[in-house]
């Protein structure tokens, strides 16, 4: 055989498309999916995948097949079988009742208890303190050396955004984001890095803890404009401290919306911008493409990778038979670079004239009831960004997390040049 059909073994364009597991975690540790995701956009968009860590599935990878599964909650429930495609123990792992898990009617109902705290009209409120928290950040970063952006900018930025916007102890902060991680750990990795279900319980216990003392704070005061004296005072959440599960559920829905998206959404668009220098420099010549470019951040990132549906009775889907039962996953990250929708996907495009059709906050009655909020918070950051920086350069290779739910950017080494 000639040196040029010797193809390795897991080439995504020569293996058998019955091997292909997109759920296999190490894919994304080193970012290797994306060619994954082409060869079944365009040899099987609707994929079986017999054997993985996380059991038989189903793999839908076009925009429009996507629409159509997040779009049919009564062939495609989110309640049967959760919204991951990682089968947990049920006795090892805190399990949460949240609306995102749920169908209509119980969907319909939970949601309206938690979307008050996160209208516009509430969220115009936290505006200027979060620029506020932005400009601080910002101003303190270090210039001529190399720092990690991720944990500098990222992380912090995010756990001072969600400590205001809970008005959680200040000093604390960092306590949140480290919940919404232990939320969202990859099962495949949690024995690896020592995340026994004991060790979860414990630490989300302490979270629910934490924030049952607050909501009695705020419960005695006067309303107030953060999220906890939203809830606790809101004539249809006031009650929700006496259902643990909910309460626990509906607060790391928040939590996790509010640190995921944000926080791997800085990160991607710095990583972005190295890659693609001319699109930074666009944005720094009209800063009106700003709203538009944390659209396209979002999109080219895509922080949720997926999200599980599981039948409720045999329907078809591009000639295949799905049984009732079976395990649906629609991977968000590979609708978002999906050819026929968006053009020269694999770029970021500040000015892509479709930037806000991505699929990254869901689709249907799922969508994420914080994308307003991702979306503020992003364009106030490159906004003060593009105050202070004339570059963000990109010093060393970024290393992800080895997880299929949340697309986390964990190390990202930069150097910065003021303006």
């Amino acid at each position: 055989m000639s040196e040029a059909l010797e193809l390795p073994l897991n080439d995504p364009w020569s293996m058998p498309l019955a091997d292909i597991d997109l759920s296999e975690a190490s894919l994304y540790a080193s970012d290797a999916i994306h060619p994954y995701f082409a060869r079944l956009r365009r040899d099987a968009p609707v994929h079986y995948c017999a054997e993985s860590a996380s059991g038989p599935y189903w793999s839908v990878t076009r925009y429009a097949d996507i629409k159509h599964v997040d779009t049919h909650h009564q062939t495609f429930s989110s309640e049967l079988g959760g919204i991951s495609i990682a089968e947990l123990e049920l006795e090892e792992f805190v399990q949460f009742e949240n609306f995102i898990a749920m169908d209509p009617p119980k969907h319909t109902e939970q949601r309206k208890t938690v979307a008050p705290s996160v209208a516009p009209a509430n969220l115009r409120n936290f505006k200027p303190i979060i620029r506020e928290r932005v400009i601080d950040i910002l101003d303190q970063l270090p210039v001529g050396e190399t720092f990690n952006w991720v944990d500098e900018v990222s992380i912090e930025l995010t756990a001072r955004m969600l400590a205001t916007l809970f008005d959680f102890p200040y000093a604390d902060r960092r306590k949140l984001v480290h919940w919404s991680d232990l939320a969202t750990a990859s099962p495949q990795l949690m024995g690896d890095a020592g995340l026994s279900g004991e060790y979860r319980l414990k630490e989300l216990t302490e979270c629910a803890n934490a924030f049952a003392a607050l909501w009695h704070e705020r419960a005695e005061r006067e309303p107030g404009n953060d999220l906890i004296s939203m809830l606790a005072h809101g004539e249809s959440t006031k009650d929700m401290l006496q259902r643990p599960k909910e309460f626990l559920g509906n607060l790391m829905l928040l939590i996790v919306g509010g640190n995921d998206t944000t926080r791997n959404s800085i990160s991607g668009g710095a990583l972005a911008f190295q890659r693609y220098p001319d699109e930074f420099r666009k944005l720094q010549a009209d800063r009106s493409l700003i709203p538009n470019a944390a659209s396209e951040m979002i999109r080219w990132q895509t922080p949720v990778i997926h999200m599980r549906r599981t039948a409720t009775e045999d329907t078809e889907l591009r000639g295949q038979h799905i049984r009732a039962g079976e395990k649906v996953i629609m991977w968000y990250l590979s609708g978002n670079r999906d050819e026929a929708v968006f053009d020269d996907a694999e770029r970021l495009i500040v000015d892509r004239p479709n930037a806000r059709q991505h699929i990254a906050f869901g689709f249907g009655i799922h969508r994420c009831m914080g994308n307003r909020l991702a979306e503020m918070q992003l364009q106030v950051l490159w906004e003060e960004i593009l105050e202070r920086f004339e570059r963000i350069e990109v010093v060393g290779e970024p290393v992800y997390a080895a997880n299929n739910f949340i697309r986390g950017i964990l190390e990202l080494p930069v150097q910065i040049t003021r303006r």
